[in-house]
């Protein structure tokens, strides 16, 4: 048949279909590694990247060392409505179900630094605190979207949401589970969100806004699917040494953060959050992976833990969210989806109205 011909036969016979956003690099690549050292041949393992010149190289990287393994790309930036919904239509050809859908894509915009402050936390008992989460060093200013949207909040929140709600075919069955895991952070902070302003257009800390709005999502999305066997869970991934940290400081030489190294070890002495490397980082997701669904506790996070010794392990934390909180949330989300179908539907008619114009006097 034509669909046989358009995609693999590996689409058709299907063990565990799993999805990762911000697949590339870092702590979702990492996390593609541990689960195809785990199981090659019974994964289906799809890339969600935004950049597809560095999602063929992580496929590369990850073909090499698993040569039998089926991993598949996808082209998807989360801050672009268009590209999520494209996305999600292609997943849907793709495949009948998904079983697990790693939301893991994100972005901090360059902080501005806050330097006095920085040394006075050096000589505080709020040092572990301060390089964990960043509190009270840095600020951020966020961009608006070509949809209108403010991009932190769109790319580590609103795509996602969008995502799920139309990939709800392929994660709901009857008779079996799915999970959804979210990429959170110790930096997800009540302060920083504002259920008035949860796109975080008047405030000075976007991602700690988008983390925490996360967590509230999660709550949300287990009230709304667990009936229908769709499970959502959040974890943090502790301080880790990735393209996202180094962003913090885009002036300061990575050399300079290799220098800092045995300070972080030092540091991780006196505290498990300290994980450092993506594969260290990565364990709660692949932890996650390996849980019934059922079991889960709605309002833990799922921390990623490194012992001074190097041992990693997983623990669960009790979130700062409430019931009520996340349900005003989901349907401000809902409601802003609703705005931005309509403004896409208005501007593809546009758009088609353009192109059926007939053609000037003169034109050939």
């Amino acid at each position: 048949c034509s669909a046989c011909r358009l995609f693999p036969v590996w689409t058709r016979k299907m063990n565990k279909v799993v999805l990762v956003t911000g697949a590339n690099s870092g702590i979702g690549l990492a996390l593609c590694e541990r689960l195809l050292s785990q199981d090659t041949e019974g994964l289906q393992l799809c890339l969600a990247c935004r950049n597809m010149r560095r999602a063929q190289a992580a496929r590369s990287a990850l073909l090499a060392s698993h040569p039998t393994a089926q991993v598949a790309l996808l082209q998807m930036d989360t801050s672009s409505i268009s590209s999520v919904f494209a996305a999600a239509q292609e997943v849907k050809l793709r495949y009948n179900r998904l079983d697990y859908l790693y939301l893991n894509a994100g972005i901090m915009p360059n902080p501005q630094f806050d330097v006095k402050a920085f040394f006075k936390g050096l000589f505080s008992s709020h040092i572990i605190t301060m390089f964990a989460t960043g509190e009270g060093i840095l600020t951020q200013k966020d961009c608006v979207t070509a949809d209108g949207l403010q991009e932190v909040f769109t790319t580590n929140l609103f795509g996602h949401f969008l995502l799920i709600r139309e990939l709800e075919p392929v994660l709901c069955h009857a008779g079996r589970t799915s999970q959804l895991i979210w990429t959170s952070s110790s930096n997800a902070h009540r302060s920083a969100f504002n259920l008035e302003d949860i796109q975080h257009q008047r405030g000075t800390q976007p991602y700690s806004s988008s983390k925490y709005a996360s967590d509230l999502l999660s709550l949300a999305l287990n009230t709304r699917y667990n009936k229908q066997g769709l499970y959502s869970s959040v974890i943090c991934p502790g301080f880790v040494m990735t393209n996202l940290t180094y962003g913090i400081l885009p002036s300061f030489p990575a050399f300079l953060w290799t220098l800092l190294m045995p300070v972080f070890w030092l540091i991780r002495v006196f505290t498990n959050t300290f994980t450092l490397i993506p594969y260290n980082g990565a364990e709660a997701l692949f932890w996650l992976f390996n849980q019934k669904p059922e079991s889960l506790d709605p309002q833990a996070k799922y921390h990623s833990l490194t012992s001074g010794r190097g041992k990693n392990y997983t623990q669960p934390r009790k979130m700062d969210v409430d019931l009520e909180t996340s349900e005003a949330l989901y349907e401000k989300l809902l409601q802003l989806e609703s705005e931005v179908r309509k403004k896409l539907k208005e501007k593809q008619k546009e758009s088609q109205q353009v192109h059926s114009l007939p053609a000037g006097p003169g034109s050939s």
